[in-house]
């Protein structure tokens, strides 16, 4: 009954399509009206390092989102017995942040510049102190302005500024519009009208460096829009775009695109007030929705919006797992070399369920996970950096533990601002990644490393295309009669399954240890970037 209900669904152009340009991954995932998966597809794809520059190229983008598509057309033919013509919503997400400027023919004008990049700190502490707002420097704003500081050439010829989910909706609906989670990266929102902040673009326009450019910043960044609202159809060339086969029609409603962030904000129902969520991959972020508003600006503590527009603090870290998955690669590489060859879910579970055995600092071990710089340890250059004294305990249970503890500490340091300094309360915590596919021990070591309970829900699993695919099935089907957070309680996660853990007071102490002795060798690290040179 439900493969011919679905079946039917399909048919009718009753589903939604979620995309999303992760960092190491494109996917797509179909659902249902009851935002149920029909089919799903991933695409591999790495940024890559040029001229000093976390980039990547936008044609592979398409390759990805194409090839995805494909897939899951595919898949629906497989198992439903029917094509995948008429596609009710469509919403794409992607990292949040960076830099992608357009010329009045749609000429990209520069390479994508990325979240990666840490190269634009002098503008960023410039419009912080204008602002008196933090700036970060993966924003918008900060590559644009650190563009005319060091006075490039296409600067004067930009007509549309956006970020990688802003310029996929654009080809797709020839709408330059953005989710307000989005957009609230590229430039600070003022949540009371759920647009860029007035006053701050008029700062912004009166700075010397600015006003030669015949630009305005209002006019060439994307129109905001909220979750539930139209950001336009899926236009013929749209269609051509995502299926060149010629099979997908338009006029598919688009829904705001928007962030990661966001995404995973609404994967895991952390959109209310005083609900988290944390997301872990190539890099990591807490998103902490407020119910009242900080005391103090601090460089290290985002204020973005949920995808209705509610105020959050967000702690973002430039790294997390990358240098991990390298080790892991590893250890599968020996494990070839022996003739025992092991599919990646079992080699992580069999390493990471060491741990079990590990001293609780790691056994003195250290690890700096240091692929890109990071922000928040101002860390400049990139040097992952495993060392030991000659008394460190050395075995591969301290190892593995001290390459969790070594993903989790820069937001751990980030975090403990907003507990310590701040006291923001949350009443959930809600993890996400691939990290926590290996049951407890990752959940756990971030529940010790926080000293906060952690959750872990079944569908956080399903990731950031799934939390878009909600969100386009909510601006088709849901917004007209409820909120985003009615929306989701009664209509998606009315039954959830989920597993909560507690922090371990061992544990904790154990994690402490490690953050210190990490703090304290942090001027080795940043020294590494300095003495170490970036091999071509």
């Amino acid at each position: 009954m439900e493969l011919m209900k679905n079946a039917a669904s399909i048919e009718n152009g009753e589903t939604a399509l979620g995309i999303e340009l992760g960092s190491t991954r494109i996917k797509a995932v179909l659902v249902n009206r009851d935002c149920e998966t029909l089919a799903s597809a991933s695409y591999e794809w790495e940024n890559q390092l040029v001229d000093g520059i976390w980039t990547y190229d936008l044609d592979r983008a398409w390759t990805g989102i194409q090839t995805c598509f494909a897939q899951v057309a595919a898949d629906v033919h497989s198992r439903y017995h029917t094509a995948l013509t008429k596609i009710g919503s469509i919403g794409v997400s992607a990292m949040m942040h960076g830099y992608l400027p357009f010329d009045k023919d749609g000429r990209q004008l520069a390479g994508f510049r990325t979240w990666r990049n840490n190269i634009t700190g002098e503008a960023a502490e410039a419009l912080t102190q204008e602002f008196s707002f933090n700036i970060p420097q993966r924003w918008s704003i900060a590559h644009l302005y650190q563009a005319i500081l060091n006075g490039e050439e296409h600067v004067g010829r930009i007509h549309f500024l956006t970020t990688l989910a802003g310029y996929i909706h654009w080809k797709l609906s020839g709408e330059k519009i953005l989710g307000i989670g989005d957009a609230s990266g590229m430039f600070p929102i003022d949540s009371a009208t759920g647009d860029y902040d007035a006053v701050m673009l008029e700062k912004f326009a009166q700075l010397a460096k600015v006003q030669p450019y015949s630009w305005n910043l209002k006019d060439i960044l994307p129109q905001v829009r909220k979750a539930g609202e139209s950001a336009g159809v899926l236009t013929a060339e749209g269609a051509k775009l995502l299926d060149p086969s010629g099979s997908l029609e338009g006029g598919s409603l688009m829904a705001p695109p928007e962030g990661d962030a966001g995404t995973g904000m609404v994967g895991t129902n952390s959109v209310r007030q005083r609900t988290g969520n944390i997301s872990v991959g190539t890099s990591a972020f807490s998103m902490n929705v407020l119910d009242k508003p900080l005391k103090a600006v601090h460089r290290d503590i985002d204020m973005v919006t949920t995808p209705d527009g509610a105020p959050v603090a967000m702690v973002h870290t430039n790294n997390c797992s990358s240098d991990l998955n390298a080790w892991v690669s590893l250890f599968g590489e020996f494990a070839d070399v022996m003739g025992h060859s092991l599919k990646p879910d079992k080699l992580y579970g069999l390493l990471f369920n060491q741990t079990r055995l590990a001293d609780k600092d790691a056994g003195g071990l250290l690890n700096y996970s240091c692929l890109s710089g990071e922000n928040i340890t101002r860390v400049e250059q990139g040097r992952p950096l495993f060392l030991r004294t000659p008394h460190s305990r050395m075995n591969l249970a301290n190892f593995m533990l001290a390459q969790l503890y070594a993903s989790f500490a820069p937001l751990k340091i980030g975090m403990d601002i907003l507990v310590r300094e701040e006291g923001v309360k949350t009443d959930v915590m809600i993890a996400q990644g691939g990290l926590f596919q290996t049951p407890v021990i990752g959940q756990q070591v971030l529940a010790d490393a926080l000293n906060i309970p952690i959750t872990v829900m079944k569908t956080a699993g399903e990731g950031g295309p799934w939390g878009m695919a909600v969100l386009a099935v909510f601006a088709k089907w849901g917004a007209a009669e409820e909120s985003l957070p009615d929306f989701l309680d009664k209509h998606v996660f009315c039954q959830p399954e989920s597993t909560t853990l507690t922090p371990d007071e061992q544990g904790v102490a154990g994690c402490q240890a490690f953050i210190k002795a990490y703090q304290a060798g942090l001027a080795v690290e940043k020294e590494a970037g300095t003495a170490v040179k970036e091999q071509s």
